[in-house]
């Protein structure tokens, strides 16, 4: 007996339609909106997006020599990000109004400090994710630049190191803003930025007033490392 092979009808219209791939900038928007819940600007087309400062954080932007010296400072999940030759150490929501009274506490005040601050009403450029499709950064020894590990195929343990890319997308965050130390998503990012009240320790939080002394005193060798380089204008 030969059997009939049923008739399958196919309604095209409940077919889903190939989703297009999410734009990398799309993907750092939902990293930092859905994983850190940190409200994100758009930028103009082509531009990086931006963080909104003050809601969640402040940012103390420093040379990135002076800003290595202050990582002790921190927490190892406190987030620190760079950009060339800044770095962006993330403070306490409010710091920013308290660092110029502080440094004049601390006799900084006025001296030529290469530091500035970002707060409430600031923007700052969202760094480059260090997961979800990124490639992840890792610090190398004596030098402030992150770079990016890329494992070798066949060889367990050995990896080549190189300046850090989104994968997909080679060469397209030359000079873009990189976490040095990243966010950690669903943590309590807060409870590891450094805060005036945590002045003296006892206190979970990092001491801002040791951070910024630090970073100072090191803006101030830089500072004096410049000046001694220039020529004499003596004959």
């Amino acid at each position: 007996m030969v059997g009939t092979r049923p008739v399958i009808t196919t309604d095209l219209a409940t077919i889903p339609l190939p989703r297009r791939p999410l734009d990398p900038s799309d993907q750092v928007r939902r990293w930092y909106e859905n994983e850190l819940g940190w409200p994100v600007v758009p930028g103009a087309p082509g531009s990086p997006l931006r963080l909104r400062v003050g809601p969640r954080f402040d940012v103390l932007d420093v040379p990135a020599a002076a800003g290595r010296a202050a990582l002790r400072h921190l927490t190892p999940d406190s987030p620190v990000a760079v950009r060339g030759d800044r770095m962006w150490l993330l403070t306490a929501a409010g710091s920013a109004q308290e660092v110029p009274g502080a440094l004049d506490w601390l006799e900084w005040g006025t001296l030529p400090l290469d530091l500035t601050t970002l707060g409430e009403g600031d923007l700052m450029e969202a760094p480059v994710p260090p997961e979800s499709g990124f490639v992840t950064a890792v610090r190398h020894p004596g030098d402030p630049g992150p770079r990016a590990a890329v494992r070798r195929p066949g060889l367990p343990g050995a990896c080549a190191v190189r300046p850090l890319l989104p994968l997909g997308r080679s060469g397209a965050v030359q000079g873009a803003a990189v976490w040095l130390r990243p966010p950690e998503p669903g943590g309590e990012v807060e409870a590891s930025l450094p805060t005036m009240s945590a002045m003296g320790g006892g206190g979970g939080a990092p001491d801002l007033v040791r951070v910024l002394d630090t970073v100072a005193t090191h803006c101030h060798r830089l500072w004096l490392r410049r000046v001694g380089a220039q020529p004499s204008s003596c004959p």
